[in-house]
């Protein structure tokens, strides 16, 4: 859950431009995921959505992150792996602004440093997050949850008068189709399964239209055909949106690689090993640290 739904999203935007502005420069008229750039907007015309480079974290004189560098690709699917303690939850606290480096730099397309801004900064440029225990409003219902989630002005007059034009509309509802809840829209969000709050969560996100999903162990508790359902749910966005999937469940990760992706191991804060799955379960490293126990 991104942590700027209740914040007024205009002011958010008019701080983060004026920030930005003289960082990103002139845009001109390149396109960003097939929009039209302005300052303080990413740019993603070299294909790549996140860069880390050579990050360091420590806490306390522990090494959480030990010169991690990654870059994702736009539109690309990575799923993260590696023991407890290898630094996955870390490198998304970097990425969200949870989590300031000792070194290192952290870009988003090519124009933003993510190191300058605060999370919910964060939030506005594209960048949701989803925790592993799903956070919604469970006294509302599937349909409030979605609709608060919309990118608007949430000033208490703005609320007031607030009504949904037939675009949003339509939104929440391309949204309940995808995440197989249109059947539940009027239901209260605190009765639904497991992993329909999942779903539930992600679809929150979603109607934020964010640039880069960042989910950590999405299917955890789900069930076989919840899991099977969240996989075709995630290869579907693949291509609109760039997402890293920090996850253990081996048969969920074969799932969304489809043996082709690319897989990234962190061991001890650092990349061990990249490439496809069955390379790196063939990895006597990987294997030593992580597969093997």
């Amino acid at each position: 859950m991104t942590p700027d739904l209740m914040e007024s999203m205009h002011e958010v935007r008019a701080r983060h431009e004026a920030r930005l502005a003289g960082q990103a420069g002139e845009s001109g008229g390149d396109a960003a995921f097939g929009r039209l750039l302005h300052a303080g907007q990413p740019d993603f015309t070299q294909g790549v959505a996140l860069y880390l480079d050579d990050i360091t974290v420590s806490f306390d004189g522990f090494r959480a992150l030990n010169q991690l560098s990654l870059a994702i690709n736009v539109g690309e699917l990575r799923c993260i792996i590696g023991p407890n303690g290898a630094g996955k939850t870390t490198m998304m606290d970097v990425i969200t602004g949870k989590t300031r480096p000792d070194a290192g730099k952290a870009s988003f397309g090519s124009t933003i440093d993510l190191l300058r801004l605060r999370e919910n900064e964060i939030a506005q440029i594209g960048i949701g997050r989803k925790f592993q225990k799903p956070t919604v409003y469970e006294q509302l219902s599937v349909f409030e949850n979605l609709e608060l989630a919309l990118k608007a002005d949430r000033r208490a007059r703005a609320s007031l008068f607030h009504r949904l034009s037939g675009e949003q509309l339509d939104r929440i509802g391309e949204i309940l189709t995808l995440i197989h809840l249109k059947g539940e829209a009027q239901r209260t969000a605190g009765l639904l399964s497991h992993g329909q709050k999942q779903w539930l969560e992600i679809g929150m996100l979603l109607m934020q239209d964010p640039k880069l999903l960042l989910l950590d162990e999405p299917v955890a508790g789900m069930t076989d055909e919840e899991t099977e359902r969240t996989a075709e749910l995630f290869l579907s966005l693949e291509g609109r949106h760039s997402l890293v999937v920090v996850e253990h469940d081996m048969k969920f990760v074969d799932q969304l690689t489809e043996g082709r992706k690319k897989v990234t191991v962190l061991h001890e804060g650092s990349v061990l090993a990249e490439g496809r799955l069955s390379e790196v379960q063939a990895n006597e490293k990987v294997v030593e640290v992580y597969l093997g126990r």
